[in-house]
């Protein structure tokens, strides 16, 4: 299963290149713009926009309503399988 991750675009670093460092849950990574970026446009514009990342590509703006709320399961998953491995680490 590949999952996009919501990510918060912080600084457009260059803008040739269409590379943004993006916020990602407190970490920050260059990403790809070219995905959401159209022609002369302006990458300028999608600072401070949530968009869903997955392997180094923004691949769509998001609502910042909807990055919080994925973000919200994504947690609730993560805490799902540590309580998963440790009943298996319980069982042997």
């Amino acid at each position: 299963m590949c999952l996009g991750i919501p990510g918060k675009i912080v600084s457009i670093t260059d803008a040739e290149q269409q590379l943004a460092m993006v916020d990602v849950g407190g970490i920050q990574r260059a990403v790809n713009l070219s995905c959401i970026a159209s022609d002369g446009n302006d990458l300028s514009q999608h600072l401070n926009s949530w968009v869903l990342v997955h392997v180094g590509f923004a691949m769509s703006v998001i609502s910042e309503a909807e990055a919080q709320s994925t973000l919200a399961i994504l947690h609730e998953l993560g805490q799902m399988q540590e309580e998963m491995l440790a009943m298996q680490e319980g069982e042997s």
